[in-house]
């Protein structure tokens, strides 16, 4: 029972938002579920082994509802782990989980760096800083990889990113980068259709939690807001994401799940009677979408599941 605890408060870290960003949360579901294998120890047979990953599995999965590249990675272990023919070794099973994990971090790791460098050439040469503006929201490991790259090579840009409440993981956007030498403004999220128009955006760049097969992007909340402006100043938006964070299923009619918060994040002791609303997503309709940003190129969001199915046929 003690390794269900740890594994218990592993989760919490990704539901409270210890762990924060789609990429990370995933990076970090499979290292949760590697480290309770390995800690295993109430098992007998290949059977009982599966089992209780499946059970573990099961507990991160519900962590954070609305993240397919958490369990595509999940499901990328245990796939595997069922597909073994061979007797029972605990420590060849214990040894393949950890490769499995391994080759998974690499798998979004590359997608990143790839990203990065498709990105990165969607931003321009121009003369100074002020030349340019970029707008994004929240906080996306993603994003911040292009925009990094780009800087490295030698681009000039400034960003506009919101606080993005409840939570603020705005400011971790904000913190890292001005720690690579990027101006940055930092807003309250009711004010970006003032900053676009304002600061006469030029690109608008966000992250995703999940792309359902209809080219439907989730994000965090304020996504669609901030879609919805761009289309209305005719600004370019664009969702850079791995290709991992496609959710299959959605193609056989699974609907995309909206994780609804702690209300206590927006107030922590409400009046009586008062109903607060605390979803963490929502939807970002593939027609104010001018094209997703993967690893496989750059192409309109509805296109998804046919390169999905050509990079990651064995997840499909």
């Amino acid at each position: 029972m003690n390794e269900i605890k740890q594994l218990l408060k592993d989760a919490e870290k990704i539901k409270s938002l210890e762990v924060q960003g789609a990429t990370n949360v995933a990076l970090s579901a499979i290292d949760f579920l590697n480290r309770y294998a390995q800690r295993l120890t109430d098992y007998n047979t290949e059977e009982e082994f599966l089992n209780k990953l499946e059970e573990a599995k099961e507990i991160l999965f519900n962590a954070r509802p609305t993240e397919p590249a958490l369990r595509n990675g999940l499901n990328f272990i245990t796939n595997r782990m069922k597909k073994l023919k061979h007797e029972f070794k605990e420590d060849h099973f214990l040894e393949l989980i950890n490769r499995y994990k391994n080759e998974y971090q690499t798998m979004i790791q590359n997608s990143k760096k790839k990203i990065a460098e498709i990105g990165a050439r969607r931003i321009p040469f121009v003369e100074s800083d002020d030349d340019y503006i970029i707008m994004t929201h929240c906080h996306s490991s993603v994003v911040t990889g292009i925009l990094l790259e780009a800087r490295t090579q030698g681009k000039h840009f400034e960003v506009i990113n919101t606080e993005t409440q409840p939570r603020l993981q705005g400011r971790k956007t904000a913190k890292e980068l001005l720690d690579a030498g990027i101006k940055v403004y930092h807003v309250v999220d009711s004010a970006m259709r003032w900053a676009v128009n304002h600061y006469e955006v030029d690109l608008i760049l966000i992250g995703a939690d999940s792309v359902t097969s209809e080219g439907t992007v989730l994000n965090k909340i304020g996504s669609r807001l901030l879609a919805l402006v761009a289309h209305e100043e005719h600004v370019p938006f664009y969702v850079a994401t791995p290709l991992l964070k496609y959710n299959p299923q959605t193609s056989f009619g699974v609907i995309e799940k909206i994780e609804m918060r702690e209300t206590s994040e927006i107030w922590e002791n409400p009046p009586a009677g008062l109903e607060i609303l605390n979803p963490a997503f929502e939807t970002v309709s593939r027609r104010y979408i001018d094209g997703l940003i993967t690893e496989a190129g750059i192409f309109a969001s509805s296109h998804v599941h046919n390169y999905f199915e050509k990079l990651y046929p064995d997840m499909i």
